[in-house]
């Protein structure tokens, strides 16, 4: 087993991919470099000397510059390096032209719906659209647990403290995040739960609702009924009797959206988890189907990047705001554009942010964007989508499920154990951790270490997404965990 890699061939830096001991002489590529400190798993080790204010080179590109002299075998990490990203900037338009490799198809057996995609799931799912009727969602659920086989995969609620007391975006926000979960495709059934004093009441979640099965959605005024609990199981059993009708069925991958998401990363994930994601990616965008990436703020230091595979200039410009907008909303409250990576990061080896970003944009593969969404928005356009939301694990879950995820693709060096309301596929960095948490872990991706390549490793990535898609249950919903959580912007009254 290799101990050290190099990633390009003009890299500065290599990663250990074990830990590693100082004084030992180790090769990597066409040179050798003795290690004058012990070197953790999935930190950097200088590969030559780097003067002081010199840009250091990982992934081909800069993702900082040295604070002082750094010899070569030294470790690379935040005592010796910083970023040199600041804030909003002007781009230009450099198209790289990436090519999409066309391919045929495969199939999974999903659940078919009047309207839009194939559900992977035929749930039935209680949403509250404000948090004063949360305890009343979750009693209703655990009520009706008893309802649960037949055709039934699943009874959820999803508590959330919003829906009220909120203003202008803040607001349309949350009633487009329950109108979009209202009509998503895994909910083979849904009961809309309100109080009925609200400000984003049923009557104001409707008009975002659009067209839809209204054999499948329930409306309950708890303030309207004199016992809510009792007209909540009565409407729950009506969309549990529909339900038991749906049937699984064959349908092409090209009706397939996946949500490309990390956290908890490590030195490792931009080399083994998130580059196995970018193979699944471009195999799924190539049968026609959807991705999207996520996490505005961990694409800053490789945006351009992204900018660059914008299949026209009005996709560019549109990644442009995304990215400047973010850092404005940073800005207008006055918190640091870059106060990134996090303290797990840092222990598992990302030094920067521009570190991090080169690593977490690996999912996204090599195809070229096809478009670009606001927060809430629904994807459109097949092939790879950027979506504006930030880094935070359970808000951009969620969002990429509001934006018409069927399941979430997430990456960890570290190890999480939730799940949002799709099925949340988690893949870990390095085997140790894949076999510590097992209970947590669907698929391994530190097996390229071991030998087995990118490709593989793709490709059998996207057999296991099929086989969840027909039903097969990711970790999270063996253990029961799903959860909510809605991006909260503004003030609160």
């Amino acid at each position: 087993m290799n101990e050290l890699v190099r990633i390009t061939e003009n890299d500065l830096v290599a990663v250990a991919l074990r830990p590693l001991t100082a004084g030992k002489r180790l090769s990597y590529g066409d040179g050798e470099v003795t290690l004058l400190a012990d070197i953790p798993m999935g930190h950097k080790v200088a590969l030559r000397d780097i003067k002081r204010g010199e840009p250091v080179i990982k992934y081909g590109f800069p993702i900082g510059e040295a604070t002082q002299d750094i010899p070569a075998g030294a470790h690379v990490h935040t005592h010796n390096l910083h970023t040199l990203l600041s804030g909003a900037k002007e781009y230009a338009y450099h198209p790289t032209h990436p090519r999409q490799e066309k391919r045929a198809p495969a199939s999974f057996d999903g659940y078919p719906r009047k309207a839009g995609r194939p559900g992977i799931r035929n749930e039935l799912w209680i949403l509250p659209t404000v948090g004063c009727v949360n305890d009343v969602a979750q009693a209703l659920a655990r009520r009706a647990q008893a309802l649960v086989g037949e055709g039934v995969d699943g009874v959820y609620a999803f508590p959330h403290p919003y829906g009220c007391s909120q203003l202008g975006d803040d607001q349309n926000n949350t009633r487009k995040v329950l109108a979009a979960l209202a009509t998503h495709p895994n909910a083979g059934g849904v009961l809309l739960l309100g109080l009925g004093c609200e400000n984003s009441g049923i009557d104001q979640i409707k008009p975002y609702m659009g067209e839809f099965d209204d054999s499948r959605v329930r409306f309950l005024i708890s303030q309207q009924v004199e016992d809510e609990i009792e007209e909540g199981m009565a409407l729950i059993r009506q969309l549990a009797d529909r339900m038991r009708q749906d049937r699984r069925v064959p349908c092409p991958a090209d009706q397939l959206v996946v949500g490309l998401k990390c956290g908890g990363s490590d030195g490792l994930s931009g080399i083994t988890a998130n580059p196995t994601i970018g193979v699944f990616s471009d195999l799924l965008t190539g049968m026609g189907g959807s991705t999207i990436l996520t996490e505005v703020p961990e694409m800053f230091g490789a945006e351009t990047i992204l900018m660059g595979r914008c299949e026209n200039e009005a996709l560019f410009e549109k990644t442009v705001r995304l990215i400047n907008d973010f850092k404005g909303y940073f800005e207008s409250y006055h918190m640091p554009v870059y106060e990134n990576p996090s303290p797990g990061n840092k222990a598992g080896g990302i030094t920067t942010l521009e570190d991090k970003a080169l690593g977490c944009t690996q999912k996204s593969g090599s195809s070229p964007v096809k478009g670009v969404l606001a927060y809430g928005e629904q994807v459109c356009a097949p092939g790879l989508n950027l979506l504006s939301a930030p880094g935070n694990d359970l808000v951009a879950a969620t969002a990429l499920a509001v934006s018409g995820a069927q399941l979430i693709l997430f990456s960890t060096g570290r190890g999480t154990p939730f799940g949002c309301p799709v099925p949340t596929i988690k893949i870990s960095s390095n085997t140790p951790l894949a076999q510590h948490k097992k209970n947590w872990i669907d698929f391994d991706a530190g097996r390229l270490l071991d030998g087995m390549t990118l490709k593989q490793l793709g490709e059998e990535l996207m057999d296991y997404v099929l086989q969840v898609a027909g039903g097969k249950q990711a970790r999270n919903e063996v253990n029961g965990f799903h959860d909510l959580a809605i991006f909260k912007q503004g003030v609160t009254l």
